[in-house]
Formats: structure tokens, sequence, C-alpha cells
């Protein structure tokens, strides 16, 4: 079944990025907290990636798309970027990183926005943040062409969508070993009905439920068809992985292990790019 915007919309504004997995009341500053920590530590095995954030002047203007609770809204303006505009498809994210805003002592403008049709002016944005939006859109090649609209000359953005790395690709070959260690030790994703995660057969179905039962879209690319997508309107100038949550094991990863899955085996394909002076035949062999 075809999904649409306003059943991804009906989702995550009743399923907001980190509620039903953290022990704290959402809107808290511990929540916050949680939050953050997990995604250094364990999204990123212990650092965020300083490639990125834009190589732009600090007072140029940037849009955070998709900014779910505010982290990197917040992360961006710990980093010194001045004017950042966080938008999102739904209020109770907004809400959020409002919340989220005043327990870190920053400021940003807030806008409800979709993705696929945003209301900005041409040009109006200088770099643009969209990690882990697309992939949940029902048209994310109109994501992308919004993206390059809305972005001026030379302007650039950093992108990132799930990624059919390594044990995705092997899963059919992988998931029986798997599941009897996950019998024997546990593990598994807490909260959201992820629960049996590690028991799902199709890979598909495995991205779409990371982030929730009820979750309408989630697709995982390959290189080349992020690549092929993203070529029309942009230039890309450099792409890296990551994304392993280790959370998810029953048992602890040493950080130099989880440093290299992040680095080679991450969940996550990572690009920055550049806007094109023109845009080009959408024939992929171009």
């Amino acid at each position: 079944m075809e999904q649409d915007i306003n059943e991804v919309k009906n989702f995550w504004e009743a399923n907001p990025l980190w509620v039903g997995e953290s022990k704290f009341k959402p809107g808290t500053f511990e929540f916050f907290e949680e939050h953050r920590q997990t995604v250094i530590d364990d999204c990123f095995a212990g650092k965020l990636d300083s490639r990125i954030f834009p190589k732009i002047e600090k007072n140029q203007k940037i849009l955070d798309l998709g900014c779910g609770i505010g982290f990197w809204t917040v992360e961006l303006l710990l980093k010194g970027y001045t004017n950042v505009m966080a938008a999102d498809l739904t209020r109770n994210a907004l809400t959020l990183t409002e919340k989220r805003l005043s327990a870190y002592g920053v400021i940003a403008e807030l806008s409800i926005q979709n993705a696929e049709n945003m209301t900005f002016k041409n040009s109006e944005f200088s770099h643009v943040n969209c990690l882990g939006v697309i992939h949940h859109s029902p048209n994310p090649e109109s994501c992308i062409k919004e993206i390059a609209r809305v972005l001026g000359a030379k302007g650039t953005a950093c992108i990132s969508v799930y990624y059919k790395n390594f044990f995705l690709r092997i899963w059919p070959l992988l998931k029986y070993p798997a599941r009897i260690i996950m019998r024997i030790l546990g593990g598994g994703l807490k909260g959201r009905g992820r629960e049996n995660i590690f028991f799902i057969d199709d890979v598909n179905e495995i991205v779409r439920l990371y982030d929730g039962d009820k979750n309408p879209i989630g697709r995982a690319y390959s290189k080349r068809e992020f690549f092929d997508m993203l070529r029309p309107y942009f230039e890309i100038k450099d792409h890296f992985y990551h994304f392993f949550p280790a959370r998810a094991l029953p048992f602890k990863l040493p950080r130099f292990v989880h440093s290299l899955l992040d680095r080679f085996c991450g969940f996550m394909i990572f690009v920055v790019i550049q806007k094109r002076d023109r845009i080009l035949s959408h024939d992929p062999s171009t």
C-alpha cells in the first residue's frame, strides 16, 4: 500500500523521536540529555563527526529540515552558528524542540514544513541540514528538489538516509545465528514495538520497524541509489558512514570495535553536497 504524507505526519505527531525509549518525561532536561548522550555515544561511537557541520560563516542562514526533537538544531547553535531555522512536519516535534532550545539556553526560529513542498522562498538558505529524514518521505526525490530550491547559489547541504550496509545485505545468512544469540543473551531495541526486530525476515521491514512498529515508511538505500537521486541537483563533495546502534546488542562492545563498526558498517550514509549551477538530466547515466 502506498502511504501519503498525512500518514507520516500522524505517526510522528504521535511518536516523536526518543519518546517511548527514554526513562525520563519528554521535554525535561534529563530526557534531552539522555537523548544527546545516546546519539553521541551509541549512534556515533563517542564523537560527532565534524564533517556534518557546514563550512560557512557562522551568521549565514541554516535550515535544520526535519529537526525532530531538536538535536541538530541545538548542536549547530552550540557550535556557534547564529542563524538557524528548525523545521518539521509535526507540531509536537517543534514543541519539544522549543523546550530543548530553552533547556540548553539557545535560540532558533521554528517552522512547520513539509519537506516535499516547503513554503520558504527560493535561495533563502546557505546550508540545509537534513539528517535521517527523507527516507521517511513518500516522495524523497521531491524533498531533494526542494532542498536545492531553497538553497542559494553554491549552497551546501548535509543529508543522510538509512544505508544498505554489510549486515543488511547479508541478513538472509546472518539472521539465524543472530536469533540464537538474542534468544540466549537477550537484546533488541526497547520501546516503540521494536523488541523483536531481530526476528524479522524482510530487511525492508527491519528498516521500517527501527523507528516504531506503526511507522508507515522507512527505506534504506545503496550508495548508488542515493547518489543517483542527488546528482541532478548537487555535486557530491564527500560521503561517509555512521550510525551503529550498539545499544540493541545484548552485550557491550569495546569502544574500538564500536568505532570500527560505526565507520565501516554504519546503518546511515551521509553526504556533503553543493548545489549545481544548473539542473542536470534525471537520467542516472548522465
